[in-house]
């Protein structure tokens, strides 16, 4: 027997009950846990990997909130200090306290910050590899009188294949997809993958008005290259003219491995940089 919306869960990394950085307005996003990229330069690092519960967490918890339950580990919230020591020690990139909760139970959490919010945003991690879920989601959201003014947005990498955004169309009002390089084998070098179905899907998306804007990340000396700016520019141009582009600065705070050692993009650089992709042809 098939489950009931309301029933199909989601791995959970965290939610935030009110956002103004996630898209438009006021918004409740659920960061789901694993991604089918390895960015170097992601800021959710701990959302890339699934736990397995090898337990190397566990000694490095100062208030013991983490320990082994019949082989898994567990997170006792309630004493939780969310000092994210054991975010650092995971060797998967991975988190412990990711919870598996249901379309219900989010839904239950949701209702609570209605009155103050614009819509809702699913992100992660890579929020698509959780298809099921989210449709689930934003159909109950749909269905349900006092939630239909919510927005349903997806923030995703764009790696979905566009089989697989026919299924959420009747559902979702928006993506926010991420454009990491046009350039294929830096986009390779940056998020071990290739970048054909995120050029598919922003064309996708744009012919069905379903693209709410295109992200770019500049990082000095490796996305903000002349070469790069031209391709991203007479992609747009071409494929998704009247778009909006967010111009988003890299900065090495709150990453991992080589990308610490990057420099961080000023934010006067990001007016010049934006002159320069709307000039370029």
């Amino acid at each position: 027997m098939s489950k009931k919306p309301e029933e199909i869960t989601g791995s959970v990394s965290r939610i935030i009950p009110f956002s103004c950085v996630d898209g438009p307005g006021n918004r409740f996003v659920i960061f789901l846990q694993g991604c089918n990229f390895s960015c170097k330069n992601c800021h959710n690092p701990h959302t890339m990997g699934i736990c397995d519960h090898c337990g190397d967490c566990v000694p490095g918890c100062p208030s013991g909130a983490l320990f082994i339950d019949s082989g898994k580990v567990t997170w006792n919230q309630s004493i939780c200090e969310n000092c994210d020591q054991c975010i650092d020690i995971c060797p998967r990139s991975s988190s412990p306290m990711t919870q598996l909760l249901t379309v219900a139970e989010v839904i239950t959490q949701l209702e609570t910050a209605v009155p103050f919010l614009t819509g809702i945003t699913v992100s992660g991690g890579e929020s698509t590899m959780q298809l099921k879920f989210i449709r689930a989601l934003f159909k109950t959201i749909k269905q349900r009188s006092h939630l239909q003014h919510l927005t349903c947005l997806v923030d995703s990498n764009g790696y979905l294949p566009v089989s697989g955004w026919e299924k959420l169309l009747s559902v979702m009002d928006g993506a926010m997809i991420d454009l990491k390089a046009c350039n294929n084998d830096l986009h390779l070098w940056l998020t071990g993958r290739a970048n054909h179905r995120v050029l598919d899907s922003i064309d996708f998306l744009y012919k069905r008005q379903k693209l709410t804007e295109v992200r770019w990340l500049a990082i000095p000396e490796i996305t903000d290259t002349s070469e790069e700016l031209t391709a991203i520019s007479a992609f747009l141009k071409t494929t998704a003219p009247e778009a909006p582009l967010r111009i988003n600065a890299f900065s090495n705070s709150a990453v991992k491995g080589q990308a610490r050692q990057w420099q961080n993009m000023s934010s006067e650089r990001i007016p010049l940089l934006e002159a320069e992709l709307f000039t370029t042809s």
